[in-house]
């Protein structure tokens, strides 16, 4: 299922619930209007309007699996020289109502009845639509086995830390890979540089067989350097789904 902005049109959002992930990541539920349903990957347009009528647009990855309730979570990185993302961070509350539509995107999206197993590889919040894929997988709780490739710069800017090692934790065929560019790894099975094809190979052997999909998302730099690995590492091009944001 996708939907074009065509055929989604705006809507009103109540803000739910605020919870800070990282320095410069905070979580926002909101809960539309309407009926909304999602596919994991999916993302939203976000519309802010001044009170002198200019608008400002971006587009947020969904981070809540479809199944989950409390309407959908958005994780907003503070852009400090962006339009939007200051305002969540600064301005934005419980109880605010925010103009959004959506859902959109059919390509970068997983569903259960895609199988597996699968690579997932974020950088930043590029993570953000596979953490809707993680989530997705657990709450149907589906045996598809799942390695996660997560770059960021330091420990504290992981976002959804805790809820991924715990679920890394758990043995079920979901394996976390964290590596830090900027601080040296802080567990045994992590990684201290850059995302590399020896990376990627070592991260593909945590499964039991061949990927049948993988999933990149980041900067435009992010994208291609990991793709190029996943493919160093003998993951076959036409079985790579990127999304890309940013510069």
């Amino acid at each position: 299922m996708s939907a074009e902005p065509s055929q989604s049109p705006w809507q009103a959002a109540t803000i739910t619930r605020i919870e800070k992930r990282t320095p410069r990541v905070t979580s926002f539920w909101f809960q539309p209007l309407r009926p909304f349903t999602h596919l994991a990957g999916q993302h939203v347009d976000v519309r802010l309007t001044a009170p002198d009528g200019y608008q400002a647009r971006r587009s947020y990855s969904i981070a809540s699996a479809p199944e989950a309730g409390g309407g959908i979570e958005l994780a907003i990185e503070r852009l400090d020289d962006g339009e939007v993302s200051p305002f969540f961070h600064d301005v934005a509350a419980v109880g605010d109502e925010i103009e959004l539509r959506g859902p959109l995107g059919g390509h970068f999206i997983w569903e259960e009845s895609d199988g597996g197993p699968i690579v997932l590889v974020g950088g930043g919040s590029g993570v953000v639509p596979l953490m809707a894929m993680v989530r997705h997988r657990t709450l149907r709780n589906k045996a598809v086995p799942v390695a996660l490739v997560f770059s960021a710069r330091i420990w504290d800017e992981v976002i959804f830390r805790d809820e991924l090692i715990g679920l890394d934790d758990r043995l079920d065929g979901f394996n976390l890979v964290l590596t830090l560019t900027r601080e040296p790894a802080r567990r045994p099975s992590d990684y201290s540089r850059r995302v590399d094809a020896r990376m990627m190979a070592q991260a593909v052997e945590r499964l039991p067989k061949a990927p049948k999909l993988a999933y990149v998302c980041g900067s435009n730099a992010f994208v291609s350097a990991a793709a190029d690995a996943l493919i160093g590492a003998g993951v076959p091009a036409e079985t790579i789904r990127t999304e890309r944001y940013g510069v």
